[in-house]
């Protein structure tokens, strides 16, 4: 079964016309990678407190669908009690092409990166819709975290800006990846990337982690060296101290969509400044 659910969010991404710039052929995403975490896996249980007691376990997202009626996030009728087995995770990587386009800016994204940020994200969406109702044509239940009628970002936690699921540490339990400087996620694939999730009650063989600890795949965290990121940052968001989330988002969220929001024909734009002209662009350094 792990086969034939990696097949058809390849098959998705692939073929599916929301992975589209808009009136041409190039995607915004190239072939994703896929794993997944047990639901019980203790990690999840741990993020209440590396996040946020805030931050919800795939069983307590399972016990509060009782009685909501999004069509969107259970694949059957309203049912307390079942339990979730898996958390299926998968990584969007950006292709080459727009990762390139971004390497040469400096303080705003270029228009491909703002369009995947944007259109990118819609198609994220629909990836997520789809492959619940792909499990529920299965027989199984299922939710995508993201659109849970208890989603919430909090603005003010002890880590900062954070929400009641991640889907970078859903990733890091499935082995998808581990943090970086900059709180990316470094994947084989490298750090410029869309992350999605589903929980479900389809028991599927976990995968390996392969990696030392939360931070292995990052070379200022591995080994002291590089921290090419924190040069990269047009404002000042990343130091050898980490990631201040505050004035990041402020850049992100408010100063590049008023600059080149309307140029760019998008509401969202992302920066990914620290995600390119990096080691870790691409793939794991």
């Amino acid at each position: 079964m792990e086969k034939i659910i990696c097949d058809e969010i390849r098959r998705f991404v692939r073929e599916d016309a929301g992975n589209r710039f808009p009136g041409r052929e190039e995607r915004y995403f190239d072939e994703p990678l896929i794993g997944f975490a047990a639901a019980d896996d203790p990690l999840f249980t741990e993020y209440k407190t590396v996040i946020g007691d805030f931050h919800f376990t795939p069983a307590e997202m399972a016990a509060q669908l009782a009685g909501e009626g999004d069509r969107h996030l259970r694949s059957q009728s309203p049912e307390s009690g079942w339990t979730p087995r898996t958390v299926i995770c998968y990584v969007l990587p950006i292709t080459d092409a727009t990762r390139a386009s971004n390497r040469p800016e400096t303080m705003y994204p270029s228009r491909a990166w703002a369009q995947t940020r944007m259109h990118g994200e819609t198609f994220n969406g629909a990836l997520r819709r789809h492959l619940v109702s792909f499990l529920a044509a299965a027989g199984h239940r299922a939710f995508a975290p993201q659109f849970h009628p208890c989603w919430k970002e909090y603005s003010d936690t002890p880590v900062g800006i954070a929400s009641s699921w991640s889907e970078r540490h859903a990733a890091y339990a499935a082995g998808l990846g581990t943090f970086s400087l900059n709180d990316a996620l470094i994947t084989p694939r490298g750090i410029g990337h869309r992350l999605g999730s589903v929980i479900t009650d389809l028991a599927l063989r976990p995968s390996q982690k392969p990696y030392a600890h939360r931070t292995y795949n990052c070379l200022f965290h591995r080994n002291g060296t590089c921290g090419a990121c924190i040069t990269r940052c047009p404002v000042g968001a990343l130091s050898k101290e980490g990631h201040d989330k505050q004035i990041c988002r402020q850049h992100v969220y408010g100063t590049v969509p008023q600059a080149v929001g309307e140029t760019y024909g998008v509401t969202a734009t992302g920066c990914g400044l620290c995600q390119t002209r990096i080691p870790c662009e691409s793939r794991i350094p």
